[in-house]
């Protein structure tokens, strides 16, 4: 079971989005796919059309030891993709976990009891919140790698060092095999000559960590999770859709790579 955590502290560069199409994408290949939402929006959980009734136990509720990981999974529309819904309950966390000596390995702790009473998935996706709070500690501590999504504009680069820090500091205390999994460029705009010149920026930085598939800038992508439906569903011939397929057929390269290394 390979955990990837898609986290970056800022807003609005495309986490959920990448979340939900990716793991659609490696659903629609067969793989067993579990999107863990621990964003307290729960934006995932819609964009997938999970109705907040439907919403029983959450990530809120495996984090803080009220419920099992199985307890959280609900199937989605899409064959091979669960869910652990996410709720509002996820903005207190920091605070109620305060004094927790172990407060940082509750969701390893809730993997790990999962994958011991035998249930498995291919991949978990974990939609981290726009912050680096203790929940997107948690997700990275549980977590075999990072995924970045990164906006195409100037300010994105800015709390990118942040991230990498954090990443670090999480690698070197701990989760020692934490990796960057990946940069992942968003919002492309192939019209506006700065999505260039920060994609240059960016691949001149990164080099082979940033995947060769940008996700551009696209309609679709923003109005199907008003449907519930992650955009491959809604329209799988749009660009976006597009994007998001190759997209995995790329993660999926890299991860036989490494298992081959």
């Amino acid at each position: 079971m390979r955990v990837i955590a898609v986290a970056n502290q800022k807003g609005g560069v495309g986490k959920t989005t990448t979340a939900i199409n990716l793991g659609t994408a490696l659903a629609a290949v067969g793989r067993r796919v579990l999107v863990m939402d621990c964003d307290a929006q729960g934006n995932a959980s819609t964009g997938l059309g999970v109705e907040l009734a439907a919403r029983r136990k959450t990530s809120y509720d495996v984090i803080i030891g009220e419920g099992t990981l199985a307890e959280g999974i609900i199937a989605t529309r899409v064959p091979n993709l669960d869910l652990v819904p996410g709720d509002e309950n996820l903005a207190g966390l920091e605070t109620l976990l305060h004094d927790d000596p172990r407060k940082n390995f509750r969701l390893r702790d809730a993997f790990d009891a999962h994958r011991a009473a035998g249930g498995m998935y291919d991949t978990v996706l974990i939609d981290c919140p726009p912050s680096l709070s203790t929940v997107t500690i948690n997700a990275m501590v549980a977590a075999n790698a990072v995924l970045v999504p990164l906006q195409c504009e100037f300010l994105a680069l800015e709390g990118l060092s942040q991230l990498l820090r954090t990443v670090d500091l999480v690698r070197g205390a701990l989760n020692p095999g934490l990796e960057i999994q990946g940069v992942v460029l968003t919002m492309f705009d192939k019209r506006n000559n700065l999505s260039d010149q920060v994609a240059g920026e960016v691949r001149s930085f990164f080099g082979q960590k940033v995947y060769q598939t940008v996700i551009p800038r696209n309609v679709r992508l923003s109005e199907a999770p008003s449907f519930g439906l992650p955009a491959i569903l809604y329209d799988h011939k749009c660009s976006g859709s597009e994007a998001y397929i190759m997209l995995a057929q790329e993660l999926m390269q890299r991860e036989r790579e490494r298992a081959a290394a």
